[in-house]
């Protein structure tokens, strides 16, 4: 049976003699449903692909028990334990974690999104976000590629081009006159009033560059380079606005001096000597091994492409301190045999997720094309949705995530069983905290002076003949379900209501939502909630905080 075609970073390059093709296969799927905002549906992609159906199936099937895609019915769709690759990359860089605080500050100084971007090829990758909350907000995802020539931190890059780069440049620009190969962007409308070249050499000697509505109408950035300790460019750090606050001139006017100041703590940085991490000895936390990859396979048979998983492995062993890594070292940390993990390096280079140097390999930026930019904008209701649709299917109860707002609860996400009695609620209802298992939950994990606040401000009037009110009372329950984990609440909020709620937890280790079961008190007694339905929803959350553990450590994850 055919398999389909083999994808290759450049249609004229033939793939080495000993590059893996089902590993190239699989990452093309991975690109596809990328490029795609990361859903197609089985025939999709295998349309898009070329592959056999079957090949397709195969990949997904694999793809799915590592966690990285979720199959639902006809449909693949993106998970956020892929993004481990992209966070690879992002922590053998050290740029995020060094620089990531800093434009953050500035963003907050300049009341305008700013944004950090690195080179790929002859396109530019934003590496961190730090944004306005704002009706016409201004951003974009993290690891989107974009054409260098209709940024403002592409010309200062493309100061360092050689002429090889200039001529795929050019090519590129003859067979896409409209950067259709970029999805982040629209399509060009017309010629660029400015050659590139010009704006290049005008960006080297001030030092700085714009972006006058080049990437859509209404937007306009400022770009200044940092560079690194040999004075090479290490990233290019942005202020983006739209044209309703600033002109391209004002920009530049009212924020080049301030954004030069912020570069400046940047370089300051970058110089300061981090001492690196030991290179890994043993399996890495964030991707399966050799002895995983093989159990899946001797478990799963043909159904499991095991050169997949573990050329995805070889990706997740990098990481901070171990920016670059030799062969024996990541054989070590990924337990394949030399020969096996040099295969798999020398397709990923083909391929363009990695680069050698010597002995030597890095990844390179376009590892951030394997799901970063779609996952990366996922929020805490979009990432808890499958695992509480499990959940329910489980119990067949309703299952609800909830934030905190001001006294009250709302409610991010829900997922309600099709019962003649059923309890009818829907995401944005609010119920006052102090008389709900989630809102409970929720001000057990504030900061003790948070919680005594609200113990002394908050309205506490009985709902029901069974609701807690004191605030002594109240106080000491919040006690027992910081210590328990848990809340548990009976008849408080609405008779015949019976709920149980924990608290989902982020990578500091901060409650920032509560999910919980409700039932009707005829379904379950207080001991079947404590013995079936609490075990259960404790592993709901533990599966919800992975997935967010994962998505949230460069990237922003919004709860509300």
């Amino acid at each position: 049976m055919s398999t389909g075609p083999v994808p290759t970073l450049d249609p004229g390059v033939a793939a080495p003699a000993e590059a893996v093709a089902p590993l190239m296969r699989g990452i093309d799927v991975l690109r596809r449903l990328t490029d795609a905002g990361g859903t197609l549906s089985l025939s999709e992609l295998a349309r898009a692909t070329a592959l056999a159906r079957s090949t397709v199936d195969r990949i997904c099937a694999t793809l799915a028990h590592m966690g990285c895609l979720r199959l639902d019915g006809r449909d693949a769709t993106l998970a956020p334990p892929l993004m481990a690759v992209g966070n690879a990359y992002l922590g053998a860089l050290r740029l995020p974690a060094l620089l990531g605080p800093r434009a953050e500050r500035l963003a907050d100084e300049l009341d305008e999104s700013v944004s950090l971007a690195v080179p790929d090829g002859d396109g530019i990758r934003f590496i961190h976000q730090a944004t306005r909350r704002r009706a016409m907000s201004l951003s974009f995802r993290i690891g989107d590629l974009l054409p260098a020539e209709r940024t403002a931190p592409g010309p200062l890059f493309a100061g360092a081009w050689d002429e090889d780069l200039w001529e795929r440049w050019r090519a590129r620009r003859a067979a896409d006159p409209e950067d259709r190969a970029f999805p982040a962007v629209p399509p060009r409308q017309e010629a660029q009033k400015e050659p590139f070249e010009e704006r290049v050499a005008r960006a080297g000697a001030a030092g700085w560059a714009l972006d006058d509505q080049l990437i859509e109408p209404g937007l306009v950035a400022l770009a200044v380079p940092v560079r690194g300790p040999r004075g090479d460019v290490a990233c290019v750090v942005s202020v983006v606005s739209h044209t309703s606050r600033h002109t391209a001139a004002s920009l530049r006017e009212a924020m080049l001096g301030r954004l030069r100041d912020a570069v400046t703590e940047m370089e300051e940085a970058l110089r300061r000597p981090v001492p690196d991490a030991p290179a890994p000895t043993g399996p890495d936390a964030t991707g399966p091994d050799a002895a995983w990859a093989a159990e899946a396979k001797q478990r799963l048979g043909r159904d499991f492409v095991e050169s997949l998983a573990r050329g995805l492995a070889v990706l997740t062993v990098f990481g901070p301190g171990r920016a670059e890594l030799n062969l024996t070292d990541i054989a070590a940390a990924t337990g394949l045999a030399r020969a096996t993990a040099r295969r798999a390096l020398i397709t990923l280079e083909h391929l363009g997720y990695v680069a050698s140097r010597g002995r030597g390999f890095r990844l390179t930026p376009r590892v951030l094309a394997l799901g970063f930019p779609p996952l990366s904008h996922l929020t805490l209701a979009e990432i808890a949705t499958p695992h509480m649709r499990a959940l329910s299917a489980q119990l067949h109860d309703s299952v609800s995530l909830t934030v905190l707002d001001g006294d009250d609860i709302r409610y991010t996400a829900r997922v309600a069983t099709s019962r003649v009695m059923s309890v009818n609620i829907s995401v944005g209802t609010r119920f006052p905290a102090f008389a709900t298992s989630m809102g409970r939950v929720l001000l057990a994990g504030l900061a003790p002076a948070e919680r005594a606040a609200f113990l002394a401000r908050a309205d506490l009037a009985p709902l029901t003949p069974r609701t807690v009110t004191g605030a002594d009372r109240l106080g000491a329950l919040l006690d027992d379900v910081r210590h328990q984990g848990h809340a548990l609440v009976d008849g408080e909020l609405e008779e015949g209501l019976r709920s149980v709620a924990v608290p989902v937890r982020d990578l500091a280790g901060q409650v920032v939502a509560a999910v919980n079961v409700a039932t009707h008190s005829s379904r379950r007694d207080l001991a079947r909630v404590t013995d079936e339905v609490l075990p259960a929803l404790l592993a709901t959350a533990s599966h919800i905080e992975a997935d967010l553990h994962v998505a949230g450590r460069f990237a922003r994850i919004s709860a509300a």
